[in-house]
């Protein structure tokens, strides 16, 4: 008697611990959000952000957060949410829209067979993301201009910035990111990353409570040698036996400080000349006190807050 006598007691505080992890996801992925929001200025008045809807958790969890945040933010805007169904063998059509209808959210699906193109294109065993990457944003630009979006939001992550950050030093001697906002490459849209200061192991665990309907990417899903899933190793690697780093490789991208790189088009080394006066920075690469905030710190206005308090 006593084993079935407890047994619900340890049930419910199994059931109220999960509970109570899931309301502080909720909370730390809507204040990042939020704060992104504010920051950079991404969603203003009268906007309409087209959220690009892939199936993946990401973009699952920046329209669910959108849609907590519209409820409450101190601005009147209009969400859409897009698909482009790239008619890849075996995808589900019916999911996304079923789950659209059942959020509530207006939605508008794009056909565009870009799969065959793609694999016309790009010989057997050759990485497709480029040119598939090309035919997605040419696409989803011009249905922004069909549908009047005056935002064009896409769910990339923190650690897909820092990622990129590494790809374009590593394997193209630039470092270049991926910012959070951005003016399109038609210079007709203003792009967003909401869940630029999220990371990826929120979103996998919020995924997996809202119980998302992912869809996978047959096209390129199966390309393990990608240079950027290499990459993705290396970071989740670093995280793992230093935790903090890549927390700290994104504060950095945030920190810039062009007088101690070497662009010649970001500072006028060239023109440098003695000044006689003191600076206490002028020599200095790096100290051991070097400190500074890995979290931006919000603008603690009254208006402001209704962004990034909890839902």
């Amino acid at each position: 008697m006593t084993a079935l006598q407890t047994a619900p007691s340890t049930v419910n505080t199994s059931a109220d611990k999960a509970a109570l992890e899931a309301n502080k996801l909720s909370k730390r992925l809507h204040r990042l959000v939020g704060q992104a929001v504010i920051d950079f200025n991404m969603i203003e008045d009268g906007d309409r952000v087209m959220v690009c809807v892939s199936g993946g958790k990401d973009s699952y969890a920046m329209l669910d957060i959108l849609l907590g945040l519209q409820k409450r933010a101190p601005i009147r805007f209009e969400l859409v949410a897009v698909n482009l169904d790239q008619k890849q063998p075996g995808f589900p059509e019916h999911v996304l829209p079923e789950y659209l209808a059942r959020v509530g959210v207006p939605f508008h699906i794009e056909n565009q067979d870009t799969y065959s193109i793609v694999k016309r294109v790009i010989p057997e065993g050759k990485t497709t993301c480029g040119l598939c990457s090309r035919l997605r944003r040419g696409i989803l630009y011009r249905v922004a201009g069909e549908l009047g979006a005056t935002k064009i939001a896409l769910g990339h992550h923190r650690d897909d910035i820092v990622q990129t950050l590494f790809m374009n030093m590593f394997f193209g001697s630039k470092m270049k990111g991926m910012p959070p906002k951005l003016v399109s490459d038609d210079g007709r849209n203003i792009v967003i990353r909401p869940l630029a200061y999220v990371a990826e192991s929120d979103l996998e665990r919020w995924a997996e409570h809202r119980q998302f309907p992912i869809i996978p990417c047959t096209l390129c899903g199966s390309q393990d040698n990608l240079q950027r899933v290499q990459i993705k190793q290396m970071l989740r690697e670093w995280d793992k036996r230093y935790p903090g780093r890549v927390e700290n490789i994104f504060s950095a991208m945030q920190h810039v400080v062009p007088s101690h790189l070497a662009d010649r088009n970001l500072f006028p080394f060239t023109e440098l000349r003695t000044t006689g006066v003191a600076d206490a920075h002028g020599d200095r690469a790096f100290d051991e006190d070097d400190t500074c905030s890995t979290t931006p710190v919000a603008n603690a206005s009254a208006v402001k807050l209704h962004w990034i308090d909890s839902p």
